[in-house]
Order: structure tokens, then sequence, then C-alpha cells
């Protein structure tokens, strides 16, 4: 008896050491690569409380500082590829469209707030926005509202929610130029810098919104348009908004050379300006300028108009540089293992908690609320923005930009004109060679 005993005891172990063999190798594994080398611990952590409540095994690995692109290429021709990975626009998909699954109507990109952010074909979405920014014209309501309140203003609005339009915002700035004094400012416009290497909010940022606009008219979208070639259609667009910043600046346009943009942001934190074309990134640099005059609350924002038809619903310019995107050679359990976790880690309490409080990140999705952001106020604006009915934001292209060099020497060209020495159709016509040139290269 003592040895059936001993038998059936040792069967019964064997058995129950099978059954939990069995129970690990069907748990199913995803594999993130990270771009960010500062957050891996963040994800390490999130890797681990999302193991706890759900069993699914994520494995987080970081690509070192600008080494994302050659470590992913080396990743996916390994048996451990990744099952999430991240592309950086539409140059980076049509890198490894063969590999980036087709998002459209899952979960996570149900909960998007503005699905024109993706990176989209006609075929489907392919790439989600995790993280955000967001620039415009930052202006101080203060002096606006002081301006509002002038009797024999030429413009006939009331505030400054209520500009909609290049027309409108033209009217309201050179009427403002017009009587400064009385609004004991020295310019509406803060000092448009174009020092080099300080001129990115006009080769950059600004020169975003005509890029977008050329590429969007494409046939198909943007995903499906010939990248190479760029034809600069809303030149004159791009100079309505450009000249308006120089004609009624703080600084003479001839002195912009030396131009800082730290300088830009002082003088609108010390009030002497009412805008300054800026992002979310620059509170702290209003808040920490010595003299600072401007409230919290009265820092907001609005669109980059430049005369673009339906200006209207025109958002300010809203994106990223990194997306989402799930390896479509992944087995059908890992992918759906791999949007389940993203929608877990952006509608979750526990996933919310870690995006807001360690990652930091502004987010495009409709399950954060205004207490999930920070008490930066423009951040603030920018999930304002972001939320508002019926405006479309205008996504950053900054990625499809062939080149450095083909930005700088759009920031040398903008301070020959702003400077008087440079015809603009001549600034237009080296633009889209350069362009061309710096594709081709």
């Amino acid at each position: 008896m003592k040895k059936l005993s001993l038998a059936i005891a040792a069967s019964v172990m064997m058995l129950s050491l099978a059954g939990c063999g069995k129970s690990d190798s069907s748990v199913t594994t995803i594999r993130f690569l990270n771009f960010k080398p500062e957050i891996a611990t963040v994800y390490e952590e999130i890797a681990e409380e999302y193991n706890k409540e759900t069993g699914v095994k994520l494995v987080v690995e970081t690509a070192a500082a600008n080494g994302y692109e050659s470590t992913l290429t080396a990743k996916m021709a390994t048996s451990e590829a990744p099952t999430i990975f991240q592309i950086n626009g539409i140059r980076g998909y049509q890198n490894w469209k063969d590999y980036c699954a087709n998002l459209s109507g899952t979960k996570i990109e149900d909960i998007l707030t503005d699905k024109s952010m993706t990176v989209s074909t006609d075929e489907g979405v392919f790439g989600i926005p995790y993280v955000v920014e967001g620039y415009g014209i930052i202006y101080n309501d203060e002096i606006m509202n002081r301006y509002f309140a002038l009797d024999g203003k030429k413009s006939d609005l009331s505030s400054a929610e209520e500009i909609k339009s290049f027309e409108d915002l033209k009217v309201v700035v050179e009427d403002m130029t017009a009587r400064k004094d009385e609004l004991g400012i020295e310019g509406v416009f803060a000092s448009t810098s174009l020092k080099p290497g300080e001129d990115w909010r006009w080769q950059t940022h600004l020169m975003n919104l005509p890029v977008y606009f050329e590429f969007e008219d494409a046939e198909g979208g943007s995903a499906n348009a010939d990248l190479d070639s760029f034809e600069f259609t809303y030149a004159e667009n791009f100079r309505n908004i450009f000249d308006l910043y120089l004609n009624n600046s703080t600084v003479d346009k001839k002195l912009l050379g030396s131009k800082l943009v730290g300088d830009s942001m002082a003088e609108f934190a010390q009030g002497k300006c009412a805008m300054v074309q800026n992002g979310n990134w620059a509170w702290s640099q209003i808040a920490e300028v010595t003299g600072n005059v401007v409230s919290e609350d009265n820092v907001k924002m609005m669109p980059i108009y430049m005369g673009m038809e339906d200006e209207e619903h025109q958002g300010i310019c809203t994106g990223t540089e990194n997306f989402l995107c799930i390896n479509q050679k992944a087995s059908e359990e890992e992918q759906q293992a791999a949007q389940d976790f993203l929608y877990w880690l952006f509608s979750s309490e526990t996933g919310k908690r870690y995006v807001t409080e360690e990652l930091g990140f502004i987010t495009p999705f409709n399950t954060f609320s205004e207490e999930d952001v920070s008490d930066d106020p423009l951040a603030q604006e920018v999930v304002r923005w972001m939320n508002k009915e019926d405006v479309e934001t205008v996504p950053w292209y900054f990625t499809v930009f062939p080149s450095q060099t083909f930005k700088s020497n759009l920031g040398d060209n903008l301070l020959l004109y702003a400077q008087g020495s440079k015809e603009w159709d001549a600034v237009k016509a080296e633009t889209v060679a350069d362009w061309k040139k710096e594709s081709e290269a």
C-alpha cells in the first residue's frame, strides 16, 4: 500500500508539473521597442504592473539614443522582432509599411480625439499618435481684452476667441499696432527671432502649415503624396502671416538677425507685446522670466491663420514625431494582445496614472480629462483645442522635410527677405529647388 500510495503521489506530482509547464508556455508575450531611453525604467514598471493584472508578459527593449532606426532594422530580422514599434511619420511609414498592421476600427484608434492625426492611407490606419504637443499663436488675454474695450476700434469683434481667420487677425493686429501706446505695448508680436539656429519657429514650425496643406491636396491624401516633389503652393499664405509678424513687431525687421527665441519669450513675459508664436513647452520660459507680468489665467493660444479656405474650422498645430505601430507579421494572438495592452495603457486607471504622472504625456485620447493634464496653462490650451468640436488640428509634418540643410537654407532666406535684400519670389523659387535637391540627395 505504501508503494502504491507513493506511486500515485508521484503520478499526481508529475501531472501537476506538466500542467504548470503547459500554463507557462501558453502565456502570451509581446515585445515593445521603446524610442526614449529616459523613460525606459517607467515602461519596465508598467510591464510588471500589466503582467500582474493580466498575466500577459510585456518585454520592453529600449534603443540607444539616436539609434532607433538601426535597432529596429536589426530586431525585425530576428525571432524576437517587436510586436509594438514606432515610426516617425509618413516617411517612416513608407520604410516600414510591410510591417504596419491596419489599426482602423481598433479600440485604441476609436479613443483618439482627432483621427486626422494618425498615419493613414486609403487602405487604413497604420500609426497611432500617443503623445502630443501643440503650437500656435500664444496671446496675453489681458492685453487683448484691453484692446477690445477701446472705443472706436476697427474690429467689430469683442474677444480674441472670436478671431477665426487671417482676415480677422489682420484687422485686429494692425489696429492694435496703430494704438499700441494706448495699450501700453511696444508691438503686437514679439520679435521674430531669425538668428541662425534660433529660426526654427519659422523654417520648421511655420513652414509646417503650407507643407501640410499642399500634401493633403494630393490624391488620396498625404500618405500617398510624392514627398520628393514640393511646389510651395501656399507660399503667399506663408507670406501673409510672416509679414504680419514682421510689420507689427516690437523690433524693426532689419534687426532680427540677432534676435533669439529667449528674447521673444522675455518680451511676451514682460508685457511688451500681446502675442508670440510658440508651443506649450514655452510656459516654463514665460514663468521663469525676471519681471514676468503675465498671469497663468491670461495665457491663451489660437491657431496660426494665414488665409486658407474654411479657416474657422482650423485648429492649432498639434502632433508628434512618433507613432505606435503593431507588427502585422506577428501572430494574430500577439497582435490582439498588443492592441489590448495599448488600450489598457491609455484607458485604464492604472495605465493613465503611469501616463500622466510618470511618463508626463499630453495624450490625444478622449479617455483623459482635463484633470489628467498638467496645470501648465499652455498644456491646458492644447487639450482644450484638441477637444473642440468642429475643429481639425494641423498635424506636424516636420518628418517629411528632406533635411536640416533645407530648413537652414530657408531660415537664411527668410532673414534676407525680412531685411529687404531678397524678393519673395526668389525665396519661393529657392525653397522649391532646395526641397528637390535635398530629396534627391
